[in-house]
């Protein structure tokens, strides 16, 4: 029996090779909602700062924080739905509230005025929580954050994002876009 170890070592090693190469594979290339998110309207979610004007109403207009449940505190009419929400969709419903008994005709509109952070992750100098700025692409992100450690792939990287409701994980390139609440993994090369 003295071939017997040698065997289960080599058959040990197999299966650990084999579960080692398999979570290599766990991400797969961006589903078609990646891109098809970077082209729809901004929505809201926790984190976002809005600040919004109601024309001729200056103890109205303010910066409100999308809180954690998804909702802005807006004088007279309390809470509102902001999570999901375009900034258009939020004026008209924060001025459908407003008409129903405290200002005839509100004039309101939202800008961000503070997106959400992107948290990067993996590979890089500094990984952390960073300001989203519009137009940022994974390899901006990455710079942000110090740049690509001396063992990271550096052609692509894995986009945790969710896209109506649903957390979604793909593989995507570096000059691909990046979109406010976005976590970037950047993964070790192999070689």
């Amino acid at each position: 029996m003295p071939f017997a170890k040698p065997k289960i070592a080599l058959a040990l090693g197999m299966v650990a090779m084999s579960v080692a190469l398999a979570g290599c594979n766990t991400y797969q290339p961006a589903p078609k909602a990646f891109s098809e998110a970077t082209i729809q309207p901004y929505t809201l979610d926790s984190g976002d700062r809005l600040r919004v004007t109601v024309f001729d109403q200056p103890g109205l207009s303010n910066t409100y924080t999308v809180d954690q449940a998804g909702y802005i505190a807006f004088p007279l009419i309390g809470q509102v739905t902001a999570r999901g929400r375009t900034l258009q969709q939020l004026s008209g419903q924060i001025a459908q509230k407003l008409r129903q008994g405290y200002i005839r005709d509100p004039d309101v509109s939202i800008d961000v005025d503070r997106y959400r952070s992107v948290y990067i992750m993996g590979e890089v100098g500094q990984p952390g929580q960073y300001s989203y700025v519009p137009g940022m692409t994974v390899q901006n992100a990455i710079a942000v954050a110090g740049g690509f450690s001396s063992r990271a792939n550096q052609s692509n990287a894995d986009v945790t994002r969710k896209i109506n409701g649903h957390v979604m994980t793909g593989r995507v390139g570096i000059s691909d876009p990046v979109l406010a609440g976005d976590t970037i993994y950047v993964r070790e090369r192999l070689f």
